[in-house]
């Protein structure tokens, strides 16, 4: 059934790739975007994205915390997709302000929209993250389950990286379900935790569907080239592309699940035209943790030379060991297990960002020195 479907943050890495596959299945969509030089900026491969866009469908230049800009837009939608957002672990634990009012302010926004005015918007869905959890599930010897809530600066310190529990026994990390429980180690991840709270809690009272979709680590073509505080993998291709050096933080061996973007558009794309009702969360992944070291060799044979990086022990405030999802619940209700392998979405990914040459230049030095310089980074 075609829909309006208004989309903020569509004209970022996600929500073009959103857009453009909503298009083709008849939806009439509407963009809210600001259009963050951070994301959008020169050599960051999204400039003929965003061009394309304006063609495609109506698209309004505003910012989510700034309530007029809502009004333009909200008219006649009856399905929001709400993935506006500022994302970065490390920059979200000194630009707390700027996260707090884009992610939690900027949400409020809407659920006042939908609170206080004419509407017939029937179903909200929320881009979650993987961040809310914290550290994942672990389990110990005797099969017992833990969620730890954060590692000790004393321990990290010490090149103990591995969670422990409460006991100083080791822990197994295993699958993340949606029922595990969600304690967030960054600024981030709490504003992330909050947002998808306040449209699950506040669509229930007001009768309106919802889906909070906790996405994992998401890449693929079109992820910004230039963006430092987000997105491994396209950081990485940029930094092994121009031969700059790489820190790998602590050991290299803490793992993260990778999803590609066209599995997290289905996703997304079923959540907006599901007819399940009331209040629903799933996480969207692979199920499968890659290390960050698995990362770095891999592009670097993929691109044919030897990327330049040291292991260097170094760790950042905010951070995770282990995390990957467990998606059962994803392909019960919604029918999707995400298919596209790590090397085969790398290959993809690849062959979009070498169409730029050269390589662009990343801000990845400035904004390790940001860290340091805040004590975030030891």
């Amino acid at each position: 059934m075609t829909r309006g479907v208004l989309v903020t943050g569509g004209a970022g890495f996600i929500g073009s790739a959103l857009v453009r596959h909503l298009v083709e299945r008849g939806d009439h969509v509407t963009v809210l975007d600001n259009l963050s030089p951070q994301v959008h900026g020169p050599g960051s491969g999204r400039e003929d994205e965003t061009a394309c866009l304006r063609e495609l469908v109506h698209l309004v230049e505003g910012d989510v915390r700034h309530r007029p800009d809502w009004d333009r837009a909200y008219d006649g939608q009856d399905v929001v997709v709400h993935l506006a957002a500022e994302t970065g672990t490390g920059q979200s634990m000194y630009e707390v302000a700027r996260y707090s009012e884009v992610n939690v302010t900027g949400t409020a926004h809407l659920l006042d929209l939908l609170a206080n005015s004419e509407h017939q918007v029937s179903r909200v869905v929320v881009a979650s993250s993987r961040a809310i959890y914290g550290e994942g599930r672990y389990v110990d010897a005797d099969g017992a389950v833990h969620h730890p809530t954060g590692r000790s600066r004393a321990a990290l310190e010490q090149g103990r990286f591995e969670p422990e529990g409460p006991d100083g026994r080791p822990l197994t990390a295993t699958a993340t379900d949606e029922d595990a429980r969600t304690s967030p180690t960054s600024v981030y991840g709490v504003t992330k935790a909050t947002q998808e709270q306040l449209v699950l809690v506040g669509c229930a009272a007001l009768g309106i569907d919802a889906t909070a979709l906790r996405y994992q680590n998401v890449y693929g073509p079109g992820q910004s080239l230039t963006n430092p505080y987000t997105g491994i993998l396209s950081i990485f291709t940029s930094l092994v592309r121009r031969g700059e050096h790489i820190n790998v933080f602590e050991d290299g061996l803490e793992s993260r699940d990778f999803v590609y973007i066209d599995d997290v558009v289905e996703a997304t794309a079923r959540a907006v035209h599901t007819d399940l009702p009331g209040q629903r969360v799933y996480n969207v992944g692979t199920g499968v943790p890659v290390s960050v070291l698995e990362v770095v060799e891999s592009l670097g044979t993929l691109l044919g030379r030897a990327p330049a990086y040291d292991v260097t022990g170094t760790f950042r405030a905010g951070d995770i060991r282990h995390n990957w999802a467990d998606t059962a619940r994803l392909q019960a209700d919604l029918g999707l297990v995400p298919g596209t392998g790590l090397r085969q979405g790398m290959e993809h990914l690849l062959a979009w960002a070498t169409q730029f040459e050269p390589a662009p230049p990343t801000r990845y030095r400035d904004s390790l020195a940001e860290l340091r310089d805040r004590k975030l980074m030891a």
